[in-house]
């Protein structure tokens, strides 16, 4: 099993684990167990990614590769960390002004990891920047067409999803997306 494959998938077992066990031990919200249980299987899913397709969306160095992931892996496991913080706050907090910092908290360390990616497409060769801006292309079209599909549902009353819900949503259905549709179009050039 590649190494990566496996790290995926021990981090799929952890956040299942604590998604099943945490609310046994701890009174943790519905959001919170969501969350987990929705991380569990985004590592589930990169497990089987990274199994079936090792090397088949990279075509950068291995330099340009450990930059990316120097810059993009703390950030984003400050924002995990910060989300939980935030949603743990923002139950004690009543004041307006510092219930909005709490709920923007996680915001920071998404910036730095939008950098780091932003960083990696411009140093990349032009075959890889070409693959990066059809996935990024692809998967913006389909969110933002899954969102307005969903914006009529809402309208017409077919379909009731709290607005904070749909747009906490976007960003890693975006990420999921691109994931997904880098595969497809780096096999067309591989």
């Amino acid at each position: 099993m590649p190494r990566a494959s496996r790290n995926f998938l021990i981090a799929a077992v952890v956040l299942f684990a604590c998604a099943a066990g945490l609310p046994r031990v701890l009174p943790i919200s519905d959001t919170l167990d969501g969350m987990l249980y929705g991380m569990g299987a985004g590592c589930l899913f990169g497990a089987a990614f990274r199994w079936f397709a090792p090397d088949a969306c990279d075509a950068s160095t291995p330099t340009l590769r450990r930059r990316y992931f120097r810059e993009f892996l703390p950030p984003m496991s400050a924002y995990v960390v910060l989300v939980f913080l935030s949603l743990w706050l923002l139950k004690r907090v009543d004041a307006p002004a510092l219930r909005a910092l709490v709920a923007l908290l996680p915001l920071p360390p998404i910036a730095f990891a939008l950098r780091a990616i932003m960083r990696f497409i411009r140093d990349a060769d032009e075959l890889q920047r070409r693959i990066e801006l059809e996935a990024v292309a692809f998967s913006s079209a389909f969110v933002s067409f899954a969102y307005l599909t969903g914006g009529f549902l809402q309208a017409a009353r077919v379909i009731d999803v709290r607005a904070a819900d749909a747009m906490l949503w976007v960003f890693p259905l975006t990420c999921l997306a691109y994931g997904v549709v880098k595969a497809v179009v780096s096999r067309r050039y591989g």
